[in-house]
């Protein structure tokens, strides 16, 4: 069950954070569930007011290392949580692509761009299989709990690739499947060892993993050429 919501936010988070359905897809390498993607029906439990206490999102972006001019992908940006927060992190002359596959959840995050008043926040529509971010410009993607519900990882991986610089940085935030205390439902959960097997069988290298966050891992990884 998921933990200290009040009983209209427990069914909201339930109904965003349904079972796979019967059949559900199975990662071809580690054999994982693929959990199903969160629909903008779960909008308000990505901005709720417990996330600051149970996922530390301030200090997740402190350990990102962001500088000022640097462009980051915030892939699978709901209404834009994560992408508000770093947008002052990269300055001015810095930017942010907030992408998403849903066309609602994209109109949400345009919604909070404008009440925000940032510039450097661009949305742009994903797809299952393509990032559609320009051609090796990301300094930086980031995946906050996000990788495990891709129905396509190996292509959205190698479209993850494509987008990033020679030395830019893939990072992933999954809550912590090794810990039954983080009160998430196990599809959406990842191992250490899953996510190195995974990402590491298609062409990137784990740089290290961080477990300062209350319930999430914080993996970073690099293109294995740019060794």
């Amino acid at each position: 069950m998921i933990h200290r919501l009040s009983l209209p936010r427990l069914a909201l988070a339930l109904l965003a954070l349904a079972l796979p359905a019967w059949g559900a897809e199975r990662h071809p390498v580690s054999g994982r569930t693929i959990a199903p993607v969160m629909g903008a029906a779960g909008a308000d439990w990505l901005v709720r007011s417990e996330r600051e206490l149970e996922e530390n999102p301030d200090l997740a972006i402190q350990l990102l290392g962001l500088r000022k001019g640097m462009v980051v992908a915030d892939l699978g940006a709901g209404v834009g949580y994560y992408s508000l927060k770093m947008a002052d992190k990269v300055g001015t002359e810095g930017k942010i692509y907030a992408t998403d596959l849903q066309p609602e959840m994209l109109r949400l995050l345009r919604k909070r761009i404008e009440l925000a008043k940032v510039n450097n926040v661009i949305p742009v529509l994903g797809g299952e299989t393509e990032t559609n971010l320009p051609a090796g410009k990301m300094d930086m993607v980031l995946l906050v709990d996000v990788y495990h519900e891709f129905s396509e990882p190996q292509k959205m991986l190698a479209s993850i690739a494509r987008a990033l610089k020679p030395k830019g940085q893939l990072v992933l935030l999954e809550f912590r499947k090794e810990d039954p205390k983080v009160p998430i439902r196990e599809e959406h959960k990842m191992s250490v060892a899953m996510v190195k097997q995974e990402l590491e069988a298609e062409g990137f290298r784990m740089v290290k993993v961080l477990g300062d966050l209350p319930w999430q891992h914080v993996f970073f990884f690099e293109k294995a050429q740019a060794e």
